[in-house]
């Protein structure tokens, strides 16, 4: 018996594995395909998401792996640089191979000794007071206490849950690839600036030598699960630039729709949702799959306190309560993205003015913030600004405030030196650090860095390390 099973071995069930497994949970990962993506589509990991790998210590094997670009022009592709004063040590944005990505992530959950079975779909379940009975595509039955579906946007764990997933269908199909040009690059370039003030759903982006990463609008909407060709390329590109650049020898090439959709919840018992299978949009901003991550850092620690029997009682209810409305507004900013690439009138003028409008630190700063996720903020209640917020990697005595967090475990970063976290210290860490760069006495962090207390008394610490961290020892 598994105490998690989890469908799909994306980069959300992937690093789900890896957070469990820092709990010594019995973790196993089915993914259907038998084999990784074998097209190199160039995803970009966001601040909150560097943050996050940086916690637990796999940043530097991401990032040699990967390209730094300026953060910018992520709201709609509105070409404003970075304001001043992002707080955080990771203020940049990282390109990567969206294979390499899952591959450095898997390689990680197996380290740390999940398993991982490929060929292997679930095609049925059932779920009693005990566990989880799951069914896979070759009549094999396993068991588990939990389940959670990371199966992605058609997810058949959701279907099988029947849970609701409203919203809006596609109403653009979009072709993406990365393809050689048999053009000049001085071409390209001139004739990108005579057309991106009418058409801002296209581009051509240089990607090596002669390689170009191209996105066009599709002729219209089409069954996604068939693969476009370099015909339909060639057409769109000619239908807008009036050329198709000589665009031949495609690495690949995909399209994507602008659907809209939420799950109507992300439990039902013992099984669960995350990433894609949770929440769909447009990919404008670039934020689903660290969406997905940032789920999974936020279900990991808490499903694994609800496996080890130390998790208060209603611990895992708030994966849905904070996750989800931080869904719902990445999907009304992809949605407000998307009017804006819009090439009629009324979008465009509103386009203009916020391009104006950001030229205002505050509000080019709040729109990084809400891109990148380090504006996040979960509902703990009454308290200062920076309750329910992620702590920055701070200096702190023994050298930076992530370093600590590796373990996947509370800490209790204390400048008064006088508090403690006494029964809970299986499970939280305490740094009694009174030259820490912090403006409060002391705070509490949950092991995804979010500030669950701050203060000075140790009664009221003792409450909050109930709440969070259960009874003690």
């Amino acid at each position: 018996m598994f105490d998690v099973i989890i469908a799909g071995c994306g980069p959300t069930g992937a690093m789900l594995a890896a957070e469990l497994r820092l709990h010594d949970v019995r973790v196993l990962v089915l993914e259907k395909e038998t084999e990784p993506a074998s097209f190199v589509r160039i995803v970009g990991l966001h601040i909150r998401s560097l943050e996050l790998m940086a916690m637990r210590g796999l940043l530097e094997r991401i990032r040699e792996r990967g390209r730094r670009r300026p953060a910018g022009a992520y709201f709609a592709g509105i070409d404003k640089p970075a304001p001043a004063g992002l707080d955080s040590a990771y203020a940049y944005l990282l390109g990567i191979p969206q294979p390499v990505i899952v591959h450095l992530l898997e390689e990680h959950a197996i380290e740390l000794g999940a398993q991982v079975r490929r060929g292997s779909a679930v095609t049925a379940f059932q779920q009693d007071d005990g566990g989880v009975t799951v069914e896979l595509v070759d009549g094999e039955q396993l068991r588990t206490r939990y389940l959670v579906g990371c199966d992605g946007a058609r997810s058949t764990v959701r279907k099988l849950l029947g849970v609701g997933f409203p919203g809006e269908p596609s109403r653009n199909d979009t072709l993406m690839g990365e393809v050689e040009v048999g053009v000049p690059p001085e071409e390209i370039a001139a004739r990108m600036t005579e057309i991106r003030d009418t058409y801002k759903r296209w581009w051509l982006r240089p990607f090596g030598e002669r390689i170009y990463s191209v996105v066009v609008p599709a002729a219209g909407v089409s069954d996604r699960a068939q693969p476009p060709t370099l015909e339909e390329f060639r057409q769109q590109l000619r239908a807008i630039a009036g050329t198709d650049f000589g665009v031949h020898s495609p690495r690949w090439l995909s399209r994507f729709g602008d659907a809209t959709r939420l799950a109507e919840r992300y439990r039902v018992g013992r099984v669960l949702l995350a990433g894609d299978a949770a929440h769909i949009h447009p990919p404008i901003g670039g934020q689903g799959l660290n969406l997905g991550v940032q789920d999974a850092f936020n279900l990991g620690w808490k499903l694994a306190a609800q496996v080890r029997g130390w998790a208060p009682e209603t611990l895992l209810d708030t994966y849905q309560a904070e996750r989800r409305p931080v869904a719902e507004d990445v999907l009304d900013n992809t949605r407000a993205q998307t009017e804006l690439l819009s090439s009629e009138p009324g979008p465009q003028a509103v386009r203009r003015l916020l391009t104006e409008l950001m030229d205002f630190d505050e509000v080019n700063h709040y729109l990084i913030e809400k891109i990148t996720a380090i504006g996040v903020r979960y509902d703990f209640g009454a308290g200062p600004e920076l309750l329910g917020r992620r702590l920055p990697d701070i200096d702190v005595k023994q050298g930076h405030l992530y370093g600590l967090l590796h373990r996947g475990r509370g800490l209790l970063l204390d400048r008064t030196e006088r508090l403690t976290v006494g029964g809970w210290s299986d499970r939280v860490d305490h740094l009694a650090d009174p030259t820490a760069a912090l403006d409060v006495p002391c705070v509490l962090l949950r092991p995804d860095g979010h500030v669950a207390w701050i203060g000075d008394d140790q009664q009221d610490l003792d409450d909050h390390l109930f709440r969070w961290f259960g009874t003690p020892d």
